[in-house]
């Protein structure tokens, strides 16, 4: 398979760093990455790496992928994306092939790479009857891989699992943010940014908590596109009523 087999494209719009709803600790890190790459000339002077290896981990739908190109887009940086679960496979040498393939891309290009599903190998070890040294050998190439990356390319991966992850994996990332659940309050700021945009008479929505930005974001638009719907069903039938004797 090529490369681009393997490379995943997104149509979503990217949104700014500051649309993103992320705990104080993680913008607060973020922001310091940012700040690294802008001075990153004056740093290398000093032999001073940027924090180029990033690990998002926590509740999934909290805003790990939109966080990832939200800073690709901060650093003017194309985003390679990658799933590993659809590279990793019980070919590990090929699996191995396929991920040198693609940092060697993102090498050439300076660019981002967003790997999701980190936790995959960890997945292939624990459930598949592999070979413990052909899973050594892999998990060898992956840290050298992250080890040999330069100061101009990013590193970002994500997973649900982090417990799964190996531990001299997760050990690469100089940068690992959390991402949980957000509480009732942060919920109802989202709900409230989301709602803002709709006349007052389609912002009724059951709200509910305990569920990540994803989830609100899915139940909003739906709330939304019901009430919109009932409206325009009751303008039609309107003049239906007026002919009813």
């Amino acid at each position: 398979m090529k490369i681009s087999d393997f490379i995943l494209t997104s149509h979503q719009a990217v949104i700014a760093l500051d649309d993103i709803h992320l705990s104080s600790e993680n913008r607060a890190s973020i922001d310091q990455l940012l700040r690294e790459y802008k001075h990153v000339d004056v740093l290398n002077k000093y032999d001073l790496p940027v924090d180029n290896k990033i690990l998002l981990y926590g509740h999934s739908g909290c805003g790990k992928t939109t966080t990832a190109k939200a800073i690709a887009k901060a650093l003017d940086k194309k985003i390679i994306i990658i799933n590993l679960s659809h590279i990793v496979s019980s070919r590990l040498g090929q699996t191995a092939k396929n991920l040198s393939d693609i940092f060697q891309k993102a090498i050439r290009e300076k660019s981002v790479l967003f790997i999701d599903e980190f936790d995959s190998i960890g997945k292939l070890r624990e459930h598949q009857d592999t070979d413990s040294s052909e899973m050594k050998r892999l998990v060898n190439s992956l840290i050298q891989l992250i080890d040999n990356l330069p100061n101009d390319t990013l590193l970002i991966a994500a997973t649900n699992h982090s417990a799964v992850v190996d531990t001299a994996l997760f050990r690469r990332f100089q940068l690992r943010l959390k991402y949980e659940l957000p509480t009732p309050a942060q919920l109802d700021g989202y709900y409230d940014a989301l709602l803002s945009r709709f006349p007052e008479p389609f912002r009724r929505v059951d709200r509910k908590y305990d569920i990540s930005y994803a989830e609100a974001l899915d139940l909003t638009n739906q709330a939304v596109k019901a009430s919109i719907i009932a409206f325009e069903e009751a303008k039609e039938k309107a003049p239906e009523k007026r002919h009813v004797k």
